[in-house]
């Protein structure tokens, strides 16, 4: 099939908590060209936080951070960054804010936009943050890459809300928590003129210790502009 590859990885990395080693020779085997992280730094001294992360991941910072509360876009020297922008959502009293963060790029000639966030562990917050990034995602033009943890699995309203006119959920296989996975509340999504070679959820014993989410990768086909 022709087209452009692309791996992406999405990645709940438990703000770096956990097995830090672990987690950077994890998505150094996997290389990909996109890793969307969710939990990254947001906090006092993000900016060095998250360079550090990217270097020992062998990527560079494309874009997000503190500007998205903690959602972090990090590619590889293939992909060129054309232009970045963050979001936040309105705050509901007592609770975290919570955004995401966007990039356009492009691979070889080919364009996309890829969008990462984090929706709220609170049932009641969630819908309203899914239509706030949902509202900006309909915005986007050509090929869009689309990765989270909504904290809700298939079925859910703000996963449904996310997922319309996208597609990508794969088989429903558990991403939390990593050493015994439960839940299926991790997802990456496509527009439909992204081709979908690999959806895999990545279970090894290096994945269960690196943190407490296991991480989402995809080969990915962008059609050549």
């Amino acid at each position: 099939m022709s087209g452009v590859p692309l791996r992406v990885v999405s990645y709940n990395v438990h703000g770096l908590r956990d097995d830090r080693a672990a987690l950077g020779a994890l998505v150094r085997d996997l290389a990909p060209d996109v890793l969307v992280v969710q939990e990254a730094p947001r906090r006092f001294r993000w900016r060095q936080k998250c360079a550090a992360l990217a270097s020992e991941t062998g990527l560079v910072v494309a874009a997000g951070g503190l500007p998205s509360l903690g959602n972090l876009l990090l590619v590889s020297l293939r992909v060129a960054v054309r232009r970045t922008w963050c979001m936040r959502y309105p705050l509901t009293p007592g609770r975290h804010l919570r955004g995401a963060v966007f990039a356009e790029g492009a691979v070889r000639g080919a364009t996309f936009t890829v969008s990462g966030s984090h929706l709220a562990t609170d049932a009641a917050e969630r819908p309203s943050q899914a239509q706030h990034w949902k509202t900006e995602l309909d915005t986007l033009s050509g090929p869009v890459i689309v990765a989270a943890d909504l904290n809700e699995g298939p079925g859910g309203g703000a996963w449904r809300t996310v997922e319309d006119g996208l597609s990508g959920s794969g088989d429903d296989v558990a991403t939390f928590p990593a050493g015994a996975p439960s839940r299926r509340i991790d997802a990456l999504f496509v527009s439909p003129d992204v081709t979908i070679e690999r959806y895999e959820i990545i279970s090894t014993d290096q994945a269960r210790v690196a943190s407490d989410h296991l991480p989402i990768v995809a080969d990915l086909l962008l059609p050549s502009s």
